[in-house]
């Protein structure tokens, strides 16, 4: 009792800590969409469409206003050099994602040499609301059109990163209870297409990614995924840092002078290290890298600072080898 009331008295005296921030979560099935049947959700995701359901006006100039401020950002082209743009999304508002986001940015600005360059899509990282555009299929497609505004697409490069849940029609975006909707490869492969992006580094972490993989892969394009088109990936849970695909390549791979084929090879091998330690189902990462897309990549790895920066956050299986 004396116990009890001790913490009781504290809580009145104010030297409890407060409730912690409580991130945006999803509890209701999306609306529409989860009455569609499998041809109307491929339908929504090839048109890369959205259903932002309950939104406020207040809410949509605000989001405005953080989408015009970050693409404000972004420097134009350089003549004579091979710059890289980078657009890193999270298309979910679960917590790992916000986070995967933006430090799947620094790191891909850092070794491509595109500070300046860069843009965030995401929400919240758990800590606050997110003071960045969402990662929906409308912000995600005006982002690129400002990247093909500002590049040489005949000398530029595409740096694209996605995160989000996955499903066998393409990636799922759910920003808690307001927006739904999905992005198709037919979608994203259309979008670059009339945009004229050829020279692009496309790394989609979520389910189902290989789905991606026929579709965008030409001559001038680097594609990897999470997983094969009927595997699922892992580490996609709300509390955790990183994705089992964002740690090993980006977090750790990615930070050291290596070239993108050897660094894949390692995030591979760790992936499936991960996955054998869980007794997981392999997830299948896929790799498709194009002869144009290799001399590109020669050029942009050549500039890639000659140090490592070391990973930052809980590794991917942290949480999954506790319960082990």
């Amino acid at each position: 009792m004396k116990r009890l009331l001790t913490v009781f008295l504290a809580a009145c005296a104010g030297s409890v800590p407060a409730q912690t921030y409580i991130p945006p979560q999803h509890s209701r099935p999306a609306p529409l969409i989860a009455r569609g049947g499998e041809a109307e959700l491929v339908q929504l995701a090839d048109q890369g469409g959205a259903i932002e359901y309950d939104r406020k006006a207040g809410w949509q100039l605000a989001e405005h206003r953080r989408l015009a401020a970050m693409l404000a950002t972004v420097q134009p082209h350089r003549k004579g050099t091979t710059d890289a743009f980078v657009i890193s999304a999270a298309l979910d508002s679960d917590p790992v994602f916000g986070r995967e986001a933006r430090e799947a940015a620094k790191v891909l600005a850092r070794r491509y040499g595109a500070e300046g360059r860069t843009i965030v899509l995401a929400g919240t990282d758990g800590r606050a609301d997110s003071a960045l555009p969402m990662g929906s299929p409308s912000n995600l497609d005006v982002a690129l059109a400002r990247v093909a505004e500002l590049m040489d697409v005949n000398e530029d490069v595409l740096i694209l990163y996605t995160t989000s849940h996955g499903a066998r029609f393409g990636i799922v975006y759910n920003d808690a209870d307001q927006g739904f909707g999905a992005i198709s490869p037919a979608r994203l492969w259309q979008t670059l297409s009339q945009l004229g992006i050829r020279n692009r580094l496309i790394m989609i972490s979520a389910c189902y990614a290989g789905v991606f993989v026929p579709l965008l892969s030409s001559d001038t394009t680097a594609i990897i995924t999470a997983a094969s088109s009927d595997r699922s990936s892992f580490g996609c849970v709300a509390d955790n840092d990183w994705t089992f695909f964002g740690d090993a390549l980006v977090n750790r791979a990615l930070r050291q002078p290596k070239p993108l084929a050897a660094a894949v090879e390692e995030a591979t091998s760790t992936i499936a290290t991960w996955e054998r330690d869980g007794r997981l189902e392999p997830s299948q990462p896929q790799v498709a890298i194009g002869a144009g897309a290799a001399r590109w990549l020669a050029v942009l790895d050549a500039r890639a600072p000659r140090s490592a920066t070391a990973p930052v956050g809980r590794p991917a299986n942290a949480v999954l080898m506790a319960q082990h």
